[in-house]
């Protein structure tokens, strides 16, 4: 017989022991009888019911290393280069909501420009339908902080070769990269028996910045707090969606911008008919400036020729009434002196302002 077999009835008479004594005590609060503290239902409140929506909602997923797919022969030799895994969006039109609308999933890690910074960057910057340059500067960060954390990985791995100098030439371009940020966290993260662990800290900050730029989405021409959450069935699936369709709102509060008027104008009649149409209610400029120009400028000619016209019948009707007076007036004319007959047409004169 083992060991462990001889104390196995000492191990058993240990947990009948400690049950008994559990059960005992129990007892004398009301078990069985007490079935304890009440549950907590689930609550009610707006809140509560958000916060369990986000948590019902999938996580966007991302990948690193990326997937081997190589397209070229360099990245068949070195592997795929970083590229972001963005949320995409489709867009679509119908006569009911408009030409600028789309969708995009919805995730639980979706990030968004607040909507000051967005509202800057289409009204001040003028970068509304095309997002083309913050979608390359995006993938410029994106690169630059992959890049940035494989030379930490290198500083880091040039630490543990005694043998290796990093401040002589090439590698101290490498630790004059790198080591300001150990300088910047030494006092913040610990050594953890002896090891500095500052690196690795730092390439876990970089990888979640440069992860937050794949879950970053842009919603130009409509601000992120526009977005409508529903469901959608894409590929035979019920989807939670974020819905941006209708009118933006920037494009209410602030003219809209010219070039965009311009293409519609140009090249794009139906949708300037269908802007026109949908929200002729809320005086909003859907013509180009140079349009609004020239009409404005035939207005102009047109009331200065009305204005001509009636100053021509006016002083047609001051002239003729002035000299009826002074015919039926002659006799008396010629028996006063000058002064007189120029009283006689200021009289003339004032009755008819008057008049």
């Amino acid at each position: 017989m083992s060991l462990d077999e001889k104390f196995i009835p000492v191990q058993t008479a240990f947990y009948q022991l400690i049950s008994n004594s559990f059960k005992k005590v129990a007892q004398l609060l009301g078990y069985p009888e007490n079935p304890g503290m009440p549950t907590i239902y689930d609550l009610s409140t707006e809140s509560h019911v958000r916060s369990k929506f986000f948590d019902n909602l999938p996580v966007h997923r991302t990948f690193w290393p990326p997937i081997q797919r190589p397209e070229t022969w360099f990245e068949m030799i070195f592997g795929p280069s970083p590229k972001v895994e963005s949320v995409p969006r489709y867009i679509y039109e119908n006569k009911e909501e408009g030409f600028y609308n789309f969708y995009i999933e919805n995730y639980k890690n979706l990030y968004f420009l607040p909507d000051w910074l967005s509202e800057f960057v289409q009204v001040r910057l003028h970068i509304c339908l095309d997002i083309t340059f913050l979608e390359t500067i995006r993938e410029v960060l994106f690169v630059g902080l992959m890049v940035y954390s494989q030379m930490v990985i290198l500083r880091i791995a040039l630490s543990w070769f005694i043998y290796i100098n990093p401040y002589t030439f090439p590698w101290c371009y490498i630790a004059a990269a790198v080591d300001w940020t150990e300088d910047v966290l030494q006092g913040i993260v610990p050594s953890i028996l002896g090891v500095n662990i500052t690196g690795s800290v730092f390439l876990g900050i970089l990888g979640v910045l440069a992860d937050s730029l794949n879950h970053l989405v842009f919603t130009m021409p409509f601000l992120p707090s526009e977005g409508e959450s529903t469901k959608l069935l894409i590929n035979q699936q019920m989807k939670d969606v974020l819905v941006f369709h209708y009118l933006p709102t920037l494009w209410y509060r602030y003219p809209i911008p010219n070039e965009i008027r311009e293409f519609w104008y140009n090249e794009r009649p139906d949708i300037l008919d269908y802007m026109q149409k949908a929200y002729r209610d809320l005086e909003i400029q859907f013509l180009p400036q140079n349009i609004i120009e020239e009409f404005n400028n035939q207005k102009l000619r047109v009331d200065l020729s009305q204005l001509y016209n009636s100053l021509i019948l006016t002083k047609n009707y001051i002239t003729d009434d002035l000299s009826l007076d002074i015919l039926v007036n002659r006799n008396f004319l010629e028996e006063k002196d000058f002064f007189t007959c120029i009283n006689i047409i200021n009289e003339h004169f004032h009755r008819i302002l008057l008049n």
